[in-house]
């Protein structure tokens, strides 16, 4: 479970569920579909002085994410014909921050564009690949129109799961590993559109399941080294979706925790 919700979600990698067999997991399975409406994180960075996040979401009758709220601001999300075209992102004054709007090659998402109106220059685009089975592998984040060094993350799959992302570019020599194991139960975002949880990305969004270690590596000279291990603890509802999530470091230090709340419609 990453420290970023919908709202700070352009300026990382975006979101997948494509064109692959994770269709038929999107909540079709029964006449009451289970929607995610909010989720409050208690970060432990500084033990002494923990910092809580919290994230509403609201839907239309279709069951499509239409608004997010959280204390850094509203986003509100357009659609034509069960694909989103526009995100608005609004300031906590209620003014307009900035807006994404999506490209499409038939039912694949190519590109999500971030325009500043008021300063072009934080503009960015952000590009994603797929496998033959729809599964977005890479996505390429350009913050400038020459895009000479984007932000390049790459995802191996162990069927619907990302079993590894990497991370690296951007002018710099930031790189990150991270390997995953995971439970057999449903996501809490499993039941968001597809494209959406593509535009949020990673493997808290993407894969089918719930992740319960991250193992975690820096590259050095070309080879990578793991300094940094995470442990999942996580409470399910009868239906089998997580409430609540706790990330513990190695030494058994608490990272995160992470609390689910769910509609039915």
């Amino acid at each position: 479970m990453k420290k970023f919700l919908f709202l700070g979600l352009m300026s990382s990698v975006v979101f997948f569920n494509s064109c692959s067999s994770n269709d038929d997991n999107e909540g079709n399975n029964t006449s009451a579909k289970v929607l995610l409406s909010k989720v409050t994180i208690v970060y432990y960075d500084n033990p002494s002085q923990p910092q809580t996040s919290i994230q509403t979401l609201e839907y239309n009758n279709q069951g499509e994410l239409i608004k997010t709220t959280s204390a850094l601001g509203t986003s509100k999300f357009e659609y034509s014909n069960g694909k989103p075209t526009k995100t608005t992102y609004y300031k906590p004054d209620g003014t307009v921050d900035y807006y994404s709007a999506y490209s499409y090659n038939g039912d694949l998402l190519t590109t999500v564009k971030a325009i500043y109106t008021t300063n072009p220059d934080y503009n960015r685009t952000i590009t994603y690949n797929y496998n033959t089975n729809g599964q977005v592998i890479s996505s390429s984040l350009c913050q400038s129109p020459a895009c000479s060094n984007p932000i390049v993350d790459t995802y191996t799959y162990d069927g619907n799961n990302i079993s590894t992302e990497i991370s690296e570019g951007g002018g710099s020599s930031y790189s990150t590993k991270i390997v995953y194991s995971y439970d057999d139960k449903q996501n809490p975002y499993i039941n968001i559109n597809k494209y959406l949880k593509i535009m949020m990305g990673r493997a808290y969004a993407v894969s089918q399941n719930n992740y319960l270690t991250e193992k975690i590596s820096y590259k050095s000279n070309g080879v990578w080294t793991q300094n940094q291990t995470r442990t999942s603890t996580i409470q399910y509802n009868s239906a089998g979706y997580p409430t609540e999530v706790i990330s513990k470091e190695a030494k058994g230090n608490l990272s995160a925790k992470y609390t689910y709340e769910y509609i039915t419609q």
